[in-house]
């Protein structure tokens, strides 16, 4: 199912929806966030289209007029696939379909499509391949001409299973056997953690793109794979790290997004257990993005659920590299200042001055600040291992800073 392909630049449209609880500037904002994905997925995005609705149309998703558009913008520009921001319904899916003529995905599909590709080991796959299996489930009907009911008549009366039911067993069959794969892998990675014996474990937490694993490449001084796209990282990655004389051990986890999956977030679980048995998490964020805010506020959801919001926290702002305010004229009355305006020093004034020692301001890329990133990493760690071990205290002298 998840075989790995060379994959054309397939021409695609985008479609979403301006409702009262997404204006906008935030459904502009989630298209972007889509044409990135489709961008990572192996697409070109052509056009985008947008429709001020209440609520979605339980039939098309939006209204037939629109999807008219839509239809004649694919006709005439030769598109191949629309993809939709929000998830669909089977019977949505379908419609569409049958109206456009082309390839129809949501944002699941195309997230799950990435994974795909993504996946390198057997743990990776095995859990990507159970959140297709239980994505594709309730969609079996009418994807292939071979599932469509067996008609009524002479010769066809009586008992049996159509074919729909037939291979609606085989799927859960497969959901069943996935699930007996995974817990099995866990057991084994249950065991890869309980032999690293009493060493303090830090993981890098975060919205996908972040930088996370540029600044694993960094510290570790190791070579993860690190991409400009989304979730280039999906298997985590642990490494031992060692800061002055400290050692401890470092994972990168794959990376969040806001609406991501159910299936993924349920599949995936097992592969936050790092996240999870973590003494220390560095919440790295992309300050250079215009709504990391919105971001910091998905990652500590799904941490939430996952049992970690609770953990010793460090904000590590990322990329202050490339971070660019907003002009701002004082002299000019008409224009408030927002957040837009903002300098990297106004943000340190905001909520950030709370956090207190627990935000850094780094750029893994061009290594800026990172000493400090560092010493306060060394700071941490030191505190739950001495804990931990208090006959250890005089092993571990204050950071000293590398002279360059």
């Amino acid at each position: 199912m998840i075989e790995k392909k060379d994959i054309d630049l397939e021409r695609a449209v985008l479609i979403g929806i301006i409702t009262q609880e997404q204006d906008e500037a935030k459904s502009r904002e989630y298209l972007d966030e889509l044409e990135f994905l489709t961008y990572t997925a192996g697409g070109e995005v052509i056009k985008r289209f947008t429709q001020k609705m209440d609520i979605p149309n339980p039939r098309t998703f939006i209204g037939s007029g629109k999807l008219d558009t839509v239809k004649r913008f694919i006709d005439e520009h030769d598109i191949g696939t629309a993809i939709f921001d929000d998830e669909l319904s089977a019977a949505q899916e379908r419609n569409i379909s049958k109206i456009l003529n082309v390839k129809v995905l949501d944002r699941t599909n195309l997230i799950l499509d990435i994974f795909a590709q993504r996946a390198q080991t057997s743990y990776a796959r095995t859990q990507v391949e159970l959140a297709q299996c239980e994505y594709l489930l309730p969609r079996l009907r009418g994807m292939w001409t071979h599932l469509e009911r067996q008609k009524g008549g002479i010769g066809m009366r009586g008992p049996g299973e159509t074919e729909i039911e037939t291979d609606r067993r085989i799927v859960r069959d497969k959901i069943a056997l996935l699930k007996e794969r995974i817990k099995t892998i866990d057991k084994q990675m249950a065991v890869q953690r309980g032999n690293r014996g009493k060493m303090v474990r830090v993981a890098l937490v975060g919205y996908t793109n972040v930088g996370k694993s540029t600044l694993m490449n960094v510290i570790s001084k190791s070579e993860v794979f690190a991409e400009n796209k989304l979730f280039a990282t999906l298997d985590t990655t642990v490494r031992k790290v060692v800061i002055q004389n400290l050692p401890f051990l470092l994972s990168d986890t794959v990376g969040f997004i806001r609406k991501l999956p159910t299936q993924l977030v349920e599949s995936f679980k097992s592969t936050l257990d790092e996240v999870r048995e973590a003494d220390l998490l560095l919440h790295v964020v992309d300050i250079s993005h215009p709504n990391f805010e919105e971001h910091i506020e998905s990652v500590n959801k799904i941490l939430g659920e996952i049992n970690s919001s609770d953990k010793p926290t460090i904000m590590v702002f990322n990329k202050i590299d490339a971070y660019k305010a907003k002009p701002f004229d004082e002299a000019d009355l008409e224009i408030e200042k927002t957040e837009q305006h903002y300098s990297l020093e106004d943000w340190k004034r905001t909520w950030m001055s709370k956090v207190g020692d627990n935000a850094l301001f780094i750029s893994a890329l061009n290594k800026k600040n990172l000493d400090e990133f560092k010493k306060r990493v060394y700071d941490a760690v030191r505190d739950i291992h001495v804990t931990r071990f208090p006959y250890n205290h005089f092993l571990y002298p204050d950071y000293h800073y590398e002279v360059e």
